[in-house]
Formats: C-alpha cells, sequence, structure tokens
C-alpha cells in the first residue's frame, strides 16, 4: 500500500507541464468549505501555490487561505498560554513536592508546547520544505483528469469514496486510497474504465518489517518493528501514477472528490526491502488514452498499465 507520497503540488507547474486547465472554482469550494469548519487537510504546499495570486479568482482563494491561517493561529497562540500556565503550575507543584501527577502535567505540557510551536512556525514560514508536498490518506492533492475533451487539475481527497456508497465506507474500506490493480474490475468496476486520472509523484513511502527490510528472520523471543522507507525512482524524475477517482454527492451534503493510486505487484528490489505492493507510474506518451478510457476496451487499459514507467526504486529509511 502506497500509505504517502511526496507529491508536485503546484498546479501552476501541473498547468505548464500538460497544458491543463486548472478548476479554480473547485480550489475556491475546497479552500471555503475548510474556512467554514470541514476537516479538509490540505498540504502546505497546495496553499503556497497560491501565494502569488494572479486573478481575482485566485485572490479570492488567497483570502480564505489567510483567514484560515489567522484563525489556526489565534487558536494555537491560546493553547499555547494554556499549556505555559499547565507547565508552570506543575513546576511550583515539583518544587514542594515530588509527584507522578505534577511530574506526568509537567512532560504533557512541555511535548504540547514544542508540538504547538512547531505548528505555529510552519504556518508562518515562507521557505519550502519537501514535507509541504506530502500527503497522507485523506489529504488532498492536485489530480490530472479530461473533461469534455479538456486536461483539468482538480483537487481531490486521497482515500477515494465511490459515488452512491455511504460515508461510512471511509471507515469500513479505510484502505481505499489504493486500489488493486487485481481488484479493478470487482471493488472499483464503477471506476476503471470511466474515470482516470494522474498524480504526479516523485517519491512514495511505505510501512514494512525491520526484519524483512533487513533480510533476516525475527530471532527468539524477538519484537519485530516498524520501520518507514523512501522510495525514490533513480534516474529521478516525476512518475505520472495511475489513478481512479470519483465525485460523490449527496442531498444536503457538498460534493466529494476523492482518489485512489492504482498498485500492482512490486518489482525486485521493493519486495526485496520487504514491501509487497507497488504503485503504477505510466509513460508519458500513454496520458491521452489513460485520461480518455473506453470500457469496452479494457484491455487497452490494462496495456497502459503493463507498459509502465520502470525506473529501479532506490530506497532508504524516511527521515
Amino acid at each position: 500500500m502506497c500509505y504517502s507520497a511526496q507529491i508536485l503540488s503546484d498546479y501552476r507547474k501541473y498547468v505548464k507541464m500538460f497544458g491543463a486547465q486548472m478548476s479554480i472554482a473547485e480550489f475556491a469550494r475546497l479552500f471555503f468549505e475548510r474556512a467554514e469548519g470541514s476537516k479538509a487537510k490540505i498540504p502546505k504546499g497546495i496553499e503556497d501555490s497560491f501565494a502569488d495570486p494572479q486573478s481575482d479568482a485566485e485572490r479570492e482563494v488567497k483570502a480564505l487561505i489567510d483567514q484560515f491561517k489567522a484563525e489556526q493561529v489565534t487558536k494555537l497562540e491560546q493553547d499555547l498560554f494554556k499549556q505555559r500556565a499547565r507547565l508552570a503550575d506543575a513546576e511550583r507543584s515539583l518544587q514542594t513536592k515530588v509527584t507522578k501527577a505534577a511530574t506526568e502535567s509537567q512532560r504533557i505540557a512541555t511535548d504540547k508546547i514544542a508540538w504547538t510551536r512547531g505548528k505555529l512556525d510552519d504556518i508562518q514560514r515562507t521557505e519550502p520544505r519537501a514535507r509541504d508536498s506530502r500527503i497522507f490518506p485523506g489529504h488532498y492533492a492536485p489530480v490530472l483528469v479530461v473533461e469534455n475533451g479538456q486536461r483539468v487539475i482538480r483537487p481531490m481527497r486521497y482515500q477515494c469514496r465511490i459515488a452512491g456508497k455511504p460515508p461510512s465506507y471511509d471507515v469500513k474500506y479505510a484502505g481505499t486510497y489504493n486500489a488493486r490493480r487485481d481488484n479493478l474490475e470487482g471493488f472499483w468496476k464503477p471506476l476503471f474504465g470511466y474515470t482516470h486520472g494522474i498524480l504526479v509523484v516523485s517519491a512514495f513511502y511505505e510501512n514494512v518489517s525491520r526484519a524483512k527490510t533487513e533480510g533476516r528472520n525475527l530471532s527468539e523471543g524477538e519484537q519485530d518493528e516498524n520501520v518507514v522507507l523512501e522510495f525514490k525512482p533513480n534516474p529521478a524524475h516525476d512518475m505520472l501514477v495511475a489513478c481512479l477517482w470519483s465525485r460523490w454527492s449527496a442531498p444536503g451534503e457538498p460534493d466529494l472528490l476523492s482518489f485512489a493510486a492504482i498498485t500492482d505487484e512490486p518489482p525486485p528490489e521493493v519486495a526485496a526491502a520487504g514491501h509487497d505492493r507497488c504503485i503504477i507510474p505510466i509513460k508519458p506518451e500513454n496520458i491521452d488514452v489513460w485520461l480518455n478510457p473506453n470500457a469496452a476496451d479494457l484491455a487497452t487499459q490494462y496495456a497502459i498499465l503493463d507498459d509502465r514507467d520502470r525506473p529501479y526504486y532506490e530506497h532508504r529509511l524516511a527521515a
């Protein structure tokens, strides 16, 4: 399962790379809903792509981003004040008598102060960092699709809820941020051959067993542990990851655009590192056919997935 990925988050680069239009209305709706209280998780990299707006529509989006940031700063500063007061109370108590409760309160307040300061620094930071464009399940990302013959960039949630399915599917089928190739005509039948997309990815991350990635068996009584590996293509390049997407609608609910990355059996170097799945990057010459699928000719779509971009995936422990 590709549980996390380093993506191209700047929509302007998508526009330039693919000759695509940006669905500014969808971006504006997403940021408006978040400003009104939705739980949408939007990477900082997407926010930062609106830092220098070039149109009234983009200025509207930036205003929504600024509004949300200001509200977050106020909330975080209030939380910081509370934790500082809690820390001061705990330290005063410890000067009189060392107790488990005061020691634990001191630890929790110290940790929360550090976390809150980090969040405030991130909000106010202007220089980009790699983590700004890293997505996890539930995060939004720009996805390239074709609608009415035009390439379009739309913001979509990285966990697909198929149209017509209840919201409870997000919990019941928590792994629907990936679509297994061997299930494309099963669970994913409503989308495969109908709504295809592309996510631009420069690296992906997987949870693996430490023992497996070290190529050894556990010793008797030894507890295995999870590690996160970062996989990057060599030579380094942006990969065009094959995706399926859906527009979910329900009375009284805002529309939800969401997607899943298609995964397949891993190449030897990924399997040797301890993981059993891998994303499928397609070749640039297959973009148009992939984004304009014919449900009556699934063989062509399978052929694109077979004729994939095949770099060598180098891996290392993720920071």
